[in-house]
């Protein structure tokens, strides 16, 4: 079980994750897949993420020896990048004690005790691997993990306002309770006792980890709690294409995607296997949007999608 102990002050500082948090949420993911998290609904994704993960990831299965990750690689920057150079800027000391609790007695392999050591080329080791990672894993769904986290704090923010924290924090954890200052969580492995101290809680959704909750807890900054959300499954690109066709319909959706290129009114039509009247009329609708312009060059009509069409298309042509 864990047990998050708040002061007043605590609940106070209470806040939501306002984006999604790259590499939290691919660390969640690497989790599921080596650790079997899920059972058969994920079997299909794992299986995909397993065989998919190229060479130069290997680094960060050292990184995570009997799966116990070092502390520093928990941040949470909104990009890659950002996450990055906050993992670089661990103070020396902490990386050697993190890598020395996680190793234990066990010999570490060379480039780990080179990151031991402060060695830049071990820490380029670790950036390679872990774009690597997000590139296979997270990269085609990233714009559904935003989608989703937004859909997060939306609900996450309407039960506050209408049921209070206490309730809200109450149903993020199944079978769990607030009570006297103390947020259990019964399902939750190790057990472990955490007393915030004023420090306050972040709250980060994480949809690929759907075994229970991961508590980042830094000494002097706020615990970070990554929470299962989400429709239960691994997110897939398909999801983001099912949601936009609801709201645009099939074939207007097909319409905005196939304008990442210019397109006359016949060949819109040809390629959507429409009329010219029926292309010309999507194309009139995403333009009254803002989604696509219409420009006249000669005799021929050319659509095109904007800025705010590649946005919410996702940036891709079919």
């Amino acid at each position: 079980m864990l047990r998050i102990h708040f002061t007043a002050q605590d609940f106070a500082r209470i806040r939501f994750a306002p984006r999604p948090a790259p590499l939290q949420e691919l660390h969640a993911a690497l989790t599921t897949a080596v650790a079997h998290h899920g059972g058969p609904l994920f079997a299909p994704w794992r299986g995909r993420v397993l065989r998919s993960l190229p060479a130069a990831t290997e680094a960060l299965a050292d990184l995570v020896p009997a799966g116990r990750p070092p502390s520093f690689l928990d941040v949470l920057g909104d990009t890659m990048a950002d996450g990055f150079e906050q993992i670089r800027a661990t103070r020396p000391d902490l990386v050697r004690s993190e890598l020395e609790r996680v190793y234990g007695t066990v010999p570490a392999p060379r480039w780990i005790r080179g990151l031991h050591a402060g060695d830049e080329t071990a820490w380029r080791t670790v950036h390679r691997a872990q774009r690597a990672a997000y590139e296979t894993v997270l990269a085609p769904v990233w714009s559904v993990v935003q989608d989703l986290h937004r859909e997060e704090f939306t609900r996450y923010a309407l039960a506050v306002a209408e049921h209070g924290v206490a309730a809200t924090l109450t149903g993020l954890a199944p079978g769990g309770r607030l009570h006297e200052g103390v947020w259990e969580w019964p399902d939750a492995a190790p057990a472990r006792d955490v007393r915030l101290d004023g420090r306050g809680l972040v709250l980060l959704p994480t949809f690929h980890h759907p075994a229970g909750p991961l508590l980042q807890d830094a000494p002097s900054r706020p615990a970070v709690l990554t929470y299962p959300a989400g429709p239960g499954l691994p997110p897939t690109p398909e999801r983001r294409v099912e949601a936009l066709a609801t709201v645009l319909g099939r074939t207007r959706l097909d319409a905005l995607r196939l304008l990442a290129e210019p397109h006359t009114t016949t060949s819109l039509a040809c390629a959507l296997n429409v009329s010219n009247a029926t292309a010309s009329s999507h194309a009139t609708a995403l333009r009254s949007a803002g989604m696509a312009t219409t420009t006249r060059t000669g005799r021929a009509v050319i659509h095109q999608r904007t800025a705010l069409g590649t946005l919410i298309a996702g940036g891709g042509a079919p």
